[in-house]
């Protein structure tokens, strides 16, 4: 049983959702990455999205987008993202991280080396944003090969043939993107999404993630009580500016953006009875 499906499997039968926080690879610097991954799990992260900086995120907004320049002007590339996995999976072999971003660093680096690297550094699932059902299959087959989740992304405007076609192929978990947009910029409709959600449990079986829109712990976990986890990005990015903007570095940078995860995963792992879960 791979990370992705053992962790949800776990949840499930301890009648909770994941907490999935994202954080670009090498913002503000590849130091601070590994020391905020190798915290997170203590803080209450199920799950970890690694982001990989790319100089044209389109469907990030502008937290995320800033995010990415500044890693990639201090210097982040594939082989150091890959490193960072390496680094982490060195003192956790349990925690799943998912790289989330687009197709161009992959094909860059080259797919096949990609998914044979990126299964040996430890990653576990893939979102590329920019690669649609359709034509991922020259990401999803070597993928495949090395036992990475290819995970799909819903939208609210999936209809229900598009559905199939986003299930078909689809691994670890689908991601349902809360909001029609760009990452930060809107919230959410509870009942919108609640809805959403629901059509895609009684048509999959894998867990079903909900993401965009999340900002604080109070939204993680409105969604917490339905979704089978509730993933922050934008709102955790913020915070790591923040903590620069205000002179924070080092130690003192981590433990705030820690600080502030593990007010997020309590409220995601309080959300909800067991019995809700199902």
């Amino acid at each position: 049983m791979s990370r992705l499906s053992s962790t949800f499997a776990a949840l499930k039968k301890d009648g909770r959702a994941a907490f999935v926080p994202f954080i670009t690879a090498g913002d503000p610097d590849a130091e601070t990455t590994s020391a905020l991954l190798e915290k997170l799990p203590a803080a209450g992260a199920d799950v970890i999205e690694l982001g990989v900086p790319f100089s044209d995120p389109m469907a990030d907004g502008p937290a995320i987008q800033a995010s990415s320049l500044r890693a990639l002007e201090a210097g982040m590339n594939m082989v150091k993202v890959l490193d960072i996995v390496r680094r982490f999976r060195k003192t956790n072999s349990i925690t799943p991280i998912v790289l989330m971003g687009y197709y161009n660093p992959i094909h860059a680096f080259g797919t096949a080396r990609f998914a044979k690297e990126a299964a040996s550094a430890g990653v576990d699932g893939l979102i590329t944003v920019d690669l649609p059902p359709e034509e991922d299959e020259v990401l999803r087959v070597p993928s495949a090969a090395h036992g990475i989740d290819i995970v799909r992304l819903a939208t609210p405007t999936s209809t229900g043939a598009r559905l199939k076609t986003i299930l078909d192929g689809a691994g670890g978990f689908i991601y349902y993107v809360s909001i029609a947009g760009v990452t930060g910029t809107k919230t959410f409709a509870e009942s919108d999404v609640r809805e959403a959600v629901a059509r895609i449990k009684a048509a999959s079986t894998l867990p079903v993630a909900v993401g965009f829109g999340i900002r604080t712990p109070e939204q993680a976990a409105a969604i917490a009580r339905f979704a089978d986890a509730a993933v922050v990005g934008s709102a955790i990015v913020d915070r790591i500016q923040d903590a620069r903007n205000a002179g924070k570095s080092g130690d003192s940078l981590v433990n705030a953006v820690i600080e502030f995860c593990s007010a997020l995963a309590q409220s995601v792992h309080a959300a909800r009875p067991a019995s809700v879960l199902g």
